[in-house]
């Protein structure tokens, strides 16, 4: 199944979207994967879901073994028009809800103020239930 080299925009490799007539693009070429759709170990759904678009991504997040790569090659119809390919975007994730830095310094102040002011009142009351348990009383 030769193309011979043929350019195909992704708009007609996007008509070819069934289990039918089904075509992949994969790093730059385009395939015709119909006959393969029956064999394929994953199911045809998976291959049909990548269609339509620049399947590189998919195919090698999948981890393809390199004899399934070479089986590509009796696949191959063609390149893709790379102009016709939208560019990848990047997922980028959407950072968290910042705090104000004042209510994180403000409620950190507060609690070393608060401390600061506990602590040395637990400590003299400490020693002065200590001293006076201690303390006998005199006899006269």
């Amino acid at each position: 199944m030769g193309g011979g080299g043929k350019v195909y925009t992704l708009a007609e490799v996007s008509q070819h979207t069934t289990n039918q007539d089904c075509w992949i693009v994969i790093d730059g070429k385009v395939y015709d994967v119909t006959k393969f759709l029956d064999d394929h170990p994953g199911g045809d759904e998976v291959i049909l879901t990548s269609t339509g678009k620049d399947a590189t991504d998919d195919f090698e997040d999948v981890g393809h073994s390199s004899t399934a790569k070479a089986m590509l090659d009796e696949y191959y119809v063609g390149d893709i028009d790379t102009a016709t390919v939208p560019a990848k975007t990047k997922f980028v994730p959407p950072s968290p809800p910042k705090q104000t830095e004042s209510n994180q310094s403000k409620s950190s102040d507060f609690l070393v103020k608060i401390l600061q002011f506990l602590v040395p009142l637990l400590i003299l009351g400490l020693a002065l239930g200590v001293r006076s348990y201690t303390k006998t009383p005199s006899s006269s």
